[in-house]
């Protein structure tokens, strides 16, 4: 089963930290059409408590709430069930399993077992995180993370909106082993990334993750609204 039910949308981001402006955000935009689901993070997860943010979210809307622990999945084996026991209320997590195909095989199955929905991720969106940028992480390793999501069942994975050449590196890639892929992308607006571009490049599944472009402006609701019309 698809995690977002439109086959493009924009997933507001919601990294603020105080519950009240949680409440503001979701209140505004859950509204609007083309609007897939929200994404939470530590920044309010921890000081408040996975289930309390998903109870405020669900005092709005029933749209999926997708949990992005930054990083999730690259703990060692033994940790993955212990951490879905914590995360059961949301809809979806995100894993960015950088840590080896042993962890990565064994979070998505736990994920799995949990009834929980897998994004899996590869490649960020900061400077330097490739080898060939100076960062720390193979030039491959991204394909070899997605392939081995790809064969344990996973189709939803997160691509770097800010470099739309990935994006339809990634996406072509996928295709070649028999996936047709749903890309959700951060590093959109605040980031340097465009949404008309990401939509151009991911195809028919495409999902806009937004922060700031969203919370920090005046009229929420408005630039929800907007964000929208430049995906479809």
């Amino acid at each position: 089963m698809s995690i977002i039910k439109l086959k493009k949308s924009v997933i507001p981001a919601c990294d603020v930290s105080e519950l009240m402006k949680l409440r503001e955000l979701v209140e505004a935009t859950c509204g609007v059409k083309g609007i897939g689901g929200y994404k939470v993070g530590f920044q309010i997860v921890l000081p408040h408590g996975i289930r309390k943010i998903v109870n405020v979210i669900r005092e709005y809307t029933e749209l999926p709430i997708i949990y992005d622990h930054q990083k999730a999945g690259t703990d060692i084996p033994a940790m993955a069930e212990k951490f879905m026991d914590v995360c059961s209320e949301v809809d979806a997590i995100i894993l960015f399993p950088q840590s080896g195909p042993v962890t990565e095989e064994t979070w998505i199955k736990a994920t799995k077992k949990a009834g929980i929905g897998i994004i899996v991720g590869g490649e960020m969106t900061h400077p330097g995180y490739l080898a060939s940028d100076k960062g720390f992480i193979c030039n491959d390793a991204p394909k070899r993370i997605y392939e081995i999501a790809a064969k344990l069942g996973v189709n939803d994975f997160v691509v770097p909106g800010n470099k739309p050449g990935k994006i339809k590196e990634y996406r072509e890639f996928l295709k070649s082993i028999g996936i047709k892929p749903a890309f959700y992308s951060p590093g959109l607006i605040a980031q340097g990334g465009s949404v008309t571009e990401g939509a151009k490049v991911a195809g028919d599944n495409w999902h806009a993750i937004v922060g700031r472009g969203i919370y920090q402006q005046e009229n929420m609701k408005k630039a929800a609204q907007e964000l929208v019309k430049e995906i479809v």
